[in-house]
């Protein structure tokens, strides 16, 4: 994450040993520990799918595939609704779907009840997702997102931690709407 791409106004409060951002050096949000990840993608995610098996292994995660396992094509949300559940389940600590834009697949993870899916294309919404939103399922779209880019999209989204206080009300708000 050395050379990740910061917000413009927040270079000031870098931390060179990371390059990351931490406002006012409050509790670092980054943290590394060993998670067991869903992970799902239709056709046209199913090459960036690999890639991000073998960087997550790499990374001492446990991964747990719930498709597809080829290049042929296939319909996305039981994939991202298996992915969904696994993590609402308790069965897998964080989710990862995937397609051409990741678009659909969001879509399709966020209709489980608890999941919180993000689109994250780059390494800003990537960290929000996490650090705001408490994302618990990382959407990206293999026809938009290089290997690269995507193993740094993972690593940040991975290791960010939810930031809570002003979120968390958000978080329990929408908690609310999904009762109803």
């Amino acid at each position: 994450m050395k050379d990740a791409p910061l917000n413009p106004r927040a270079t000031a409060n870098a931390e060179p040993e990371r390059g990351t951002w931490n406002p006012g050096n409050q509790e670092p949000y980054y943290h590394s520990h060993p998670m067991r990840i869903a992970i799902g993608a239709d056709h046209a995610g199913f090459s960036l799918k690999e890639h991000l098996k073998q960087t997550l292994t790499t990374l001492g995660h446990h991964v747990d595939d719930y498709g597809t396992h080829s290049d042929a094509s296939v319909d996305y949300p039981p994939i991202c609704a298996a992915v969904g559940l696994a993590v609402v389940e308790g069965k897998a600590d964080r989710g990862i779907v995937l397609g051409g834009s990741g678009q659909g697949e969001q879509i399709a993870a966020n209709k489980v009840r608890g999941v919180r899916a993000a689109l994250c294309n780059d390494l800003y919404t990537a960290r929000l997702s996490r650090q705001h939103n408490d994302a618990n399922v990382l959407s990206m779209g293999g026809r938009i997102v290089a290997f690269g880019l995507a193993d740094d999209i993972l690593k940040l989204w991975l290791d960010t931690v939810f930031e809570g206080g002003r979120h968390q009300k958000r978080l329990d708000q929408i908690a609310e709407i999904e009762k109803s």
